[in-house]
């Protein structure tokens, strides 16, 4: 690493860190792609969703073949970061990030950065973050906007800080409403990704304590003192130690999917297996699967 400011000590601390990305759309598959070829020893990505024609403006590691075969994004992701850097381990979960399994997903890294593109989310990480003493990188982006802030346990504003209530759904922007920028995405993947280089790297000193908020419609780019915000003391998260979200008292079953025009239901019964469905609905269309996924099309219908 030619880099001093990095060095040969970052990059040799870099190959040993275990860095989680918890959505693996726009922001996570950046992200990821970027971790990837700077050196991370352990790339955990996790996501639950699959992949979409409409995903591929702006979800850099996807392509029309994983559309075909119906992939999920973590899975997808992980086949090409493995020909991208065969020296790194990869490691997909295809799952959503609940309070239920997050401490599964996420105790065995060193810490987590934002590819999640709902509030209920980041609000959930951001907890266990708080509570377990683990950095998170927190990034978001809509139509040609977007912002990053590095959260650092008991030194830094937490989201909760800065955003004290979780957004109801619909009271915010989404990627359906007002889209989103492909160069928007690749900036903020960017910003979060050099804050967690210098995290796995040791180099706490060079982490950045301030909110980043860019607009590149308008070429705007600012830097925000939150400090303040940590200093006041009545943070319910980072010095209350309140945690609803971990403990499940926020949680919803379902789940706008951005750029979608759809709603994810998780309910509460897992229901029938592939198997149970493949049979099921054999003579009814065409079925297709894979280990992931079934598909029933009737007509124009899927």
């Amino acid at each position: 690493m030619r880099y001093a400011p990095f060095g040969e000590e970052g990059q040799r601390a870099l190959s040993q860190s275990r860095i989680l990305v918890c959505g693996c759309g726009a922001l996570g598959s950046v992200a990821a792609n970027l971790l990837a070829r700077a050196g991370v020893g352990y790339l955990r990505i996790a996501d639950r969703d699959f992949v979409e024609i409409s995903n591929l403006q702006r979800q850099v590691l996807f392509d029309e073949n994983d559309v075909a075969q119906g992939l999920p994004k973590a899975v997808a992701a992980a086949e090409k970061i493995k020909r991208i850097n065969s020296q790194i381990t990869v490691d997909p979960v295809v799952a959503d990030i609940t309070a239920l399994n997050i401490a599964r997903i996420a105790d065995d890294v060193d810490l987590i950065v934002d590819g999640t593109d709902n509030f209920e989310t980041r609000f959930l990480v951001n907890d266990y973050c708080v509570k377990n003493g683990k950095p998170w990188v927190f990034g978001g982006c809509i139509g040609a906007e977007g912002q990053s802030m590095t959260i650092l346990p008991g030194e830094t504003p937490c989201l909760r800080c800065l955003i004290r209530e979780c957004p109801a759904p619909g009271t915010t922007p989404t990627c359906d409403t007002a889209g989103v920028l492909g160069p928007i995405v690749a900036v903020v993947a960017s910003i979060e990704v050099i804050e967690a280089m210098k995290i796995a790297a040791g180099k706490r000193g060079a982490v950045s304590r301030k909110l980043t908020v860019i607009d590149m419609w308008d070429g705007a780019w600012r830097t925000v003192d939150v400090t303040p915000l940590f200093a006041q003391g009545n943070c319910p998260c980072c010095h209350k130690k309140e945690f609803p979200f971990l403990q499940g008292e926020r949680s919803t079953q379902t789940t706008v999917l951005c750029g979608r025009n759809s709603v994810q239901v998780t309910p509460a019964d897992p229901g029938p297996t592939l198997d149970e469905l493949e049979s099921r609905w054999q003579g009814l269309g065409t079925v297709t699967r894979n280990p992931f996924l079934i598909r029933l099309e009737i007509d124009d219908y899927r």
